[in-house]
C-alpha cells in the first residue's frame, strides 16, 4: 500500500518551513537523517523522499547534500505551478528539472505540478495536458495536484493568507473538482493521462470527502496517490482511528505518504511550521506511521499506541 515516504513538504517554502528559526535548515537536515534512518529500519523497501521543493533550488539540494541528508534518502522531490506561482513558463518544466539533475544522481519525482482554474477552467484543462506532454517520461513520478478544491471556508497552507492577494485564492482553485465534487472540464483531459500523472491530494483530519474521493480516483484510472499523515494530527483524539480509516481506503492505491507539521506543543515556537524541539520525536513519529501501514496490518495487536509516538 505505502510504496515511498514522504519526509515533510516543501521544506524551502516559509508557509511550511519557518526559516527564522532555521536560517541554514540544519535543524530541518537534522531531523530529515533521523526520520529517514527511523523509515529505513522499520522498512528497507519504502522510498524515502525528500519533502518537494518549492521553488525547485539547485542550491538547496547542495545545502542538505552537505549536511548528509542526501545519504538518507532515495528521491528527490520538486514541486511546480508555473501558471500561478512559480516565475517561469509551464515550457520549462523539462529544464527545471535538469537543474536538479545536474546536483544529485537521485531520482527526481515531481510529487506536485497544477494548475489552477482561478482565471478560468478551460486553461487549467490545458494545463493538465501540457503538463502531462512536458513530464511523462522526463520523471518516474508525477503527481497532480489536486483532486479536489479546497472549500472555501477551510484556510490554505500559506503564511500570509489574503495578504498575498490573488496568489492566495488561487489555493481554492486547483481541483479537477470543484468543492461540491462536480467535474470541471479538467477531468476530460486528465483521464487518458491517470495512469502516468497520479494524483496529490491532502485529506484533512476526518475529511468529509474521503470515499467519494476513493470512488473519484478508481473511476479515472489513477494508481499512484500521494497524501499525508500529520503529526501534529497525531495528537488529537481518536487520531488512530481516523489514520486507520484513511490508510484502509486508499489500500488499493500506490500511497506516496507525506509526513509533516510539527505539533504546536512540540515545536521550538508553537506552530506547525517550526521545528520540533526534539527531532527524534519526529522520526519516532514517521517509524510508527511504517510500523502501522507498511509493517503489521492497520489496527493489529503489534501496531503501537500513539502515546508511544508522541
Amino acid at each position: 500500500m505505502i510504496e515511498a515516504a514522504k519526509i515533510w513538504n516543501e521544506p524551502n517554502n516559509k508557509s511550511h518551513w519557518d526559516p527564522n528559526l532555521d536560517p541554514e535548515w540544519d535543524l530541518f537536515a537534522r531531523m530529515t537523517v533521523l526520520a529517514g534512518q527511523a523509515i529505513r529500519a522499520e522498512n528497507s523497501g519504502v522510498t524515502r523522499v525528500l519533502g518537494g521543493m518549492s521553488p525547485i533550488d539547485p542550491s538547496f539540494v547542495r545545502r542538505l547534500d552537505e549536511r548528509g541528508v542526501l545519504d538518507e534518502i532515495d528521491v528527490v522531490a520538486v514541486h511546480g505551478f508555473p501558471l500561478d506561482w512559480n516565475l517561469w513558463q509551464i515550457d520549462e518544466w523539462p529544464a527545471k528539472i535538469d537543474e536538479i539533475r545536474a546536483v544529485t544522481d537521485k531520482p527526481i519525482w515531481v510529487t506536485e505540478a497544477g494548475v489552477s482554474s482561478f482565471g478560468a477552467e478551460e486553461v487549467q484543462a490545458w494545463g493538465v495536458k501540457r503538463t502531462a506532454e512536458l513530464l511523462i517520461g522526463k520523471v518516474p513520478r508525477i503527481h497532480w495536484y489536486s483532486l479536489y478544491d479546497l472549500p472555501s471556508h477551510w484556510e490554505a497552507t500559506t503564511r500570509h493568507k489574503e495578504a498575498e492577494g490573488s496568489s492566495y485564492y488561487r489555493h481554492f482553485h486547483m481541483g479537477l473538482l470543484r468543492a461540491d465534487g462536480t467535474p470541471k472540464p479538467a477531468v476530460e483531459a486528465f483521464a487518458p493521462y491517470a495512469s502516468q500523472l497520479g494524483i496529490c491530494q491532502w485529506f484533512h483530519f476526518e475529511d468529509h470527502r474521503l470515499d467519494e474521493a476513493v470512488g473519484w480516483l478508481k473511476r479515472l484510472g489513477v494508481r499512484h496517490l500521494r497524501t499525508g499523515l500529520s503529526w501534529a494530527d497525531s495528537f488529537r483524539p481518536n487520531a488512530l482511528d481516523w489514520f486507520d480509516r484513511q490508510m484502509e481506503a486508499l489500500a488499493d492505491f500506490d500511497v506516496t505518504v507525506t509526513f509533516c507539521f510539527t505539533p504546536e506543543h512540540r515545536g521550538v515556537e508553537p506552530h506547525h511550521t517550526s521545528p520540533p524541539q526534539v527531532a527524534e520525536e519526529f522520526a519516532e513519529f514517521c517509524a510508527a506511521m511504517i510500523r502501522r501501514y507498511a509493517g503489521t496490518p492497520a489496527g493489529s495487536a503489534e501496531a503501537p499506541p500513539l502515546a508511544a509516538v508522541g
